[in-house]
């Protein structure tokens, strides 16, 4: 039953002039777009603008790469060391679980997360492109893990000029170990972030990213030793076993820095086997980057 017209509300529509205008300003464009990925991605990786339990495996793991350098630092100083007792890109070897585990936990913050929340093709509605996002969020990735690298790097190197060892050798050792730094940052992370990228869920992602470093280096690791048990005293280990190496990225990287920079001695040296091991290992690393990368823009293709 309808009211009689008196008793109807009356029609109150108004259209208000709020006096908007387009936007006339500068527009930044793809480059500026997919620099602030990389800095919100890299920034991510260490929790820095998210909430505080974000923050606290990021620094740990930060901590736990850093403390045993400033260790090392602080005796060399008190004893008035000749030299520090491990070499830069020996010691980045040395803390190769603590390296696999940021990456592990963290390639998935930048990766799965966005795919989870279905955030991927909002990405791709502003100007970047598929390869602009692959770009930036690969490289702040390999960021994050070489400045994870790089600090106790430069702890070790500002203890030999603070005990006043040999500048010369300490600066070439130095950068020997901002090499081995720079491929650890590209060889196994091109692996995880590739792992990581294939699920929405982060617990997958971590699980497999730990169980390919994990199983691989376990296996290169088992190899080498049982190697080693069977040599007698003075006797090196023979080219044919190093080649085993190639199964693990973080062992490539090691036995590519050793060969390259003469690092390392005794029987658990790895090292490429020869000139064509150096020619085989080098191909190796970069066509493991550069195969990763293409898988990468292949899987976002389809997002």
């Amino acid at each position: 039953m309808s009211l009689p017209s008196e008793f109807r509300p009356a029609d109150t529509g108004v259209i208000h002039d709020i006096g908007y205008r387009g936007y006339t300003g500068p527009r930044l464009g793809r480059a500026y777009a997919t620099r602030s990925l990389f800095t919100q991605s890299l920034r991510a990786a260490y929790g820095l603008g998210r909430s505080g339990k974000s923050k606290v495996l990021p620094m740990i793991v930060l901590g736990a790469a850093t403390v045993p350098a400033l260790i090392i630092v602080a005796v060399a100083v008190m004893t008035a060391s000749e030299k520090l007792p491990v070499d830069y890109a020996q010691y980045l070897s040395a803390i190769g679980l603590v390296v696999s585990i940021f990456l592990a936990s963290q390639a998935p913050v930048l990766f799965s997360r966005d795919l989870r929340h279905h955030t991927v093709p909002l990405y791709f509605s502003r100007p970047i492109t598929r390869a602009d996002y692959v770009r930036a969020k690969f490289g702040a990735m390999a960021c994050a893990q070489l400045l994870l690298m790089i600090a106790p790097l430069v702890v070790l190197y500002a203890g030999s000029l603070l005990i006043k060892l040999d500048f010369g050798d300490q600066t070439a050792h130095f950068f020997y170990g901002l090499v081995a730094a720079v491929l650890y940052a590209l060889v196994p992370t091109s692996v995880a972030v590739v792992i990581a990228a294939t699920t929405p869920r982060r617990g997958f992602g971590v699980a497999a990213i730990m169980g390919y470093l994990a199983v691989s280096t376990t296996v290169v690791a088992v190899g080498l030793e049982t190697s080693t048990a069977t040599l007698t005293a003075g006797e090196n280990l023979p080219d044919s076993v190093q080649w085993a190496v190639l199964l693990s990225p973080g062992g490539l990287v090691e036995s590519l820095t050793n060969e390259l920079f003469d690092l390392g001695t005794g029987l658990e040296r790895m090292h490429a086997p020869g000139g064509l091991g150096l020619l085989v290992f080098t191909a190796v690393a970069a066509a493991m980057v550069a195969g990763s990368y293409r898988l990468l823009l292949r899987r976002y293709r389809n997002v």
